[in-house]
């Protein structure tokens, strides 16, 4: 059976910087098979800059939390398995990553997560609309360590403003990274972004949330002595200005 995942939408015209790369690496039959049979399920293929309606991909009108690059998805199922009530909205290109997410959702009977294989960037530029998120995640995300690469590092300016666009007011951005001089650009990038309050204050790292579960990928970093940094920050809107209330 032919896989129903979109095909990617690379081209040779689009001279958008990507901030990944799209390593398949090996699929395992399972896996295979789960992106076969259930991406009907869990999968969702917005149409061409169309908005989505959040409620009627979930069926129902609850908190939204988006993680971005789920890898193998251990964080988000453990998320989605402890918060039944909150609706989860991953996104990912690794699809070896997604079909292991897609049998561990079935293996729990869990129906509170969607999952786009789609550029992170695009989806929050056409597919979302604004002030639909609760919380956006973003646990070590390809920290592009050479510097020609660094404008392949998705925290940017533009991302921070997109992210703060979709997030609801006193919504949240949880970021992590094991690479000291991401974390810095984290910060510098976050710090100078308007309409953001960092909740560790001013230049500071935030300690690590517990809502947080550890991925493959950290627990393989703290056994060889990496270091993590979390950074915390709040959409917070200044007050709107106006004249005196009439009456």
């Amino acid at each position: 059976m032919q896989s129903l995942l979109p095909p990617s939408t690379d081209s040779p015209h689009r001279r958008t910087v990507r901030s990944f790369v799209r390593r398949q690496g090996r699929i395992t039959h399972a896996q295979r098979r789960a992106l076969e049979t259930l991406w009907v399920r869990y999968g969702v293929e917005p149409q061409a800059a169309a908005v989505l309606d959040l409620d009627r991909v979930f069926g129902r009108c609850a908190p939204r939390v988006l993680e971005i690059g789920f890898g193998n998805g251990d964080a988000l199922l453990a998320l989605a398995e402890r918060h039944p009530g909150t609706d989860f909205l991953g996104i990912e290109v690794h699809r070896p990553g997604i079909g292991h997410l897609f049998l561990g959702l079935e293996a729990r009977g869990l129906g509170n997560v969607r999952v786009l294989c789609a550029d992170a960037r695009e989806v929050l530029e056409q597919h979302l609309g604004d002030g639909v998120l609760d919380q956006v995640c973003l646990f070590f995300p390809d920290p592009w360590v050479k510097k020609r690469h660094h404008k392949r590092r998705l925290v940017q300016v533009d991302f921070a403003e997109l992210v703060r666009r979709r997030l609801k007011p006193g919504g949240r951005l949880d970021m992590a990274t094991d690479w000291g001089d991401y974390a810095g650009h984290m910060m510098e990038v976050m710090g100078a972004a308007p309409g953001f309050r960092n909740l560790a204050g001013p230049d500071a790292y935030a300690p690590r949330p517990d809502f947080r579960p550890p991925t493959r990928f950290e627990q393989r970093g703290q056994r060889l002595g990496h270091r993590v940094w979390d950074l915390a920050f709040q959409r917070d809107d200044p007050p709107a200005s106006g004249g005196d209330p009439e009456g």
